[in-house]
């Protein structure tokens, strides 16, 4: 298993936009090492590949404390806050970087709480706290994931997320016995104009 090192994040607070991309790279492959060795046969099956590609791509969500979030968000432009439904006490926004990466930069609006972000950083410092992923319908996901893998979602069925999506998590384990927070979601319906 590859540690993350503090470096990394902080290089994504970096006055420089090369190293900003280059610690965007190392936490990225951290966190996709980590989860592809949990969900791998995920994307096997035929029914998940229809509802989130054969080979979906990712998203890492990387929680930081309050300070570091601020400092990443200035240097990377102030980049616009994601909608996270009061309840998750969180804040975020997204990061994209070349080759495709996208990290999620999470942290708590109420330190020591008892928000999920909250006690992640109490317990395990700042780090990759979960990978993303987005589905046609979650709630099918889930139904396949319980059914033909024996796993279970963190909720019974989809919630509300940031910025109007509908999510559920999954608490994998790796061969090694690492617990790994997937995030399936689906993305916001589009407002429809009237005239």
């Amino acid at each position: 298993m590859h540690e993350m090192k503090r470096e990394w994040i902080e290089g994504l607070a970096s006055a420089k936009a090369e190293e900003r991309a280059v610690a965007a790279a190392e936490i990225y492959r951290v966190g996709r090492q980590r989860d592809d060795s949990a969900v791998h046969l995920w994307w096997e099956n035929p029914d998940l590949a229809r509802l989130c590609g054969p080979n979906p791509s990712a998203t890492v969500g990387l929680a930081v404390q309050p300070v570091s979030f601020a400092k990443i968000r200035k240097a990377n432009g102030c980049p616009r806050l994601a909608e996270v439904p009061p309840e998750q006490d969180a804040s975020e926004f997204e990061l994209h970087f070349a080759g495709g990466l996208a990290l999620d930069i999470l942290t708590t609006r109420e330190p020591g709480g008892a928000g999920a972000i909250a006690r992640f950083l109490a317990k395990h410092g700042q780090g990759v706290q979960q990978v993303e992923f987005r589905c046609e319908d979650v709630d099918r996901a889930v139904a396949i994931l319980r059914d033909q893998f024996g796993i279970q979602p963190v909720y019974p069925a989809k919630r509300p997320g940031a910025d109007g999506t509908q999510v559920n998590f999954f608490l994998v384990r790796t061969p090694d016995e690492i617990k790994v927070l997937i995030e399936l979601y689906e993305a916001s319906a589009p407002v429809a104009k009237t005239s």
